[in-house]
């Protein structure tokens, strides 16, 4: 890998780490950033794409090739979320969070949403199935194979210019889980342009809040990032 590319890899993420300690790293990530590598052929390929995990990895290596440090994915944002997420530093710490994510962990969306909601508040509740070709999630019939429960609690706060901006709690962690949910309910996330929206400037939905139970100390740990819409 070039120098150059190298360090913008490198900065990419960097500067917006917020916490990190030896067994976590917590970013606020950006919009349009990839989590982690897409299908591409060939391990040079997928370590050289612009992706959160591959900048961190940089970071952590100091640009040292032959270092064995790296991060370790224990969940995903899609490219165009932003907000704060979280890496394991080791896989010992990655295992443990995968086992157990839904009891370790907690959080919370915004997102504009298009049209306006009457109702303040509300739950909707699924069973999502990732497509063949996994570019899209849809609900299904319970009891349909591969098909995972999914449960999005959400509240108004406010109604701007024809859309609603809603805090989302999500009570599971489904692929495109916000996004699907809203997108059936007849209000999909504003500029979403996968799941029936029109197009904006970018995705409205942004992870505004992450709270874990450290892995290592058992304490509950609270981060947030502020949303830019």
């Amino acid at each position: 890998m070039k120098a150059s590319h190298k360090n913008r890899l490198s900065s990419l993420i960097s500067n917006r780490i917020i916490y990190e300690d030896k067994d976590v790293i917590v970013v606020d990530k950006p919009a349009g950033l990839l989590t982690t590598h897409t299908k591409l052929f060939g391990r040079a390929a997928r370590e050289e794409q612009a992706t959160v995990e591959n900048s961190l990895n940089d970071y952590l290596r100091k640009g040292q090739r032959r270092s064995s440090l790296k991060v370790y994915l224990v969940h995903r944002l899609d490219r165009d979320t932003s907000g704060v997420m979280m890496f394991a530093k080791t896989e010992k710490v990655a295992e443990k969070f995968r086992a157990n994510w839904n009891a370790l962990t907690e959080k919370t969306y915004h997102a504009l949403v298009e049209g306006v909601i009457n109702e303040d508040e509300g739950v909707f509740e699924s069973f999502l199935l990732e497509d063949a070709d996994g570019y899209k999630v849809r609900s299904v019939a319970e009891g349909t194979p591969r098909a995972k429960a999914a449960r999005t609690e959400w509240k108004k706060l406010s109604v701007r210019d024809g859309k609603t901006l809603v805090e989302v709690t999500l009570k599971s962690g489904r692929k495109n889980q916000i996004r699907v949910h809203f997108s059936e309910a007849g209000h999909p996330v504003a500029g979403d342009v996968k799941y029936g929206a029109k197009r904006e400037r970018r995705l409205f939905l942004h992870s505004s809040r992450l709270s874990f139970i450290h892995p290592t100390t058992a304490k509950k740990m609270e981060f947030s990032s502020q949303i830019d819409f």
